[in-house]
């Protein structure tokens, strides 16, 4: 197993686990590594420091004699836990968003122009327009505005 530090697009660093280095390859080319804060697949390896383990000699040695117990160090934060205001408010907006929209998946161009029509009835929903669907949507006068996150599918 091989821990990287990864960064998405969006400028967002998380940890994540690989059977090996080749098995994070494959699954970033394939789009299957996502940013654990925002779901962007734009992911990259960001700069880390080698964690290098001490010879077995080293670490078989004796512990030192009773010494006095530091305080323990403040937890960075968890894994998931937003980094900035921002990013929390971010989160708070995916959060509103999935709890009170139906997800229509790549439909969401067809069904915003059908209750913009009238044939079906309205409610708040979400999904994936490719970017020209999006503009013919906009200049029909349909209301639609792109979200500041991916939404696409849970891969990791």
């Amino acid at each position: 197993m091989i821990n990287y530090t990864l960064k998405c697009a969006n400028d967002h660093r998380f940890d994540s686990w690989f059977q090996s280095a080749e098995a994070f390859d494959k699954l970033q080319a394939s789009g299957m590594v996502a940013c654990a804060l925002c779901g962007n697949t734009d992911v990259t390896k960001a700069m880390m420091a080698p964690r290098v383990r001490p010879a077995r000699k080293a670490a078989a040695a004796p512990a030192p004699q009773e010494q006095p117990a530091e305080a323990p160090k403040p937890n960075p934060g968890a894994l998931s836990a937003p980094a900035s205001p921002a990013e929390q408010a971010l989160r708070e907006l995916r959060q509103h968003v999935e709890a009170n929209s139906d997800y229509v998946g790549k439909d969401f161009a067809s069904e915003a122009r059908a209750m913009h029509e009238g044939s079906a009835p309205e409610r708040a929903i979400y999904g994936e327009a490719k970017p020209e669907e999006a503009k013919a949507l906009i200049e029909e006068g349909v209301p639609v505005a792109p979200l500041p996150f991916s939404i696409g599918r849970k891969t990791n």
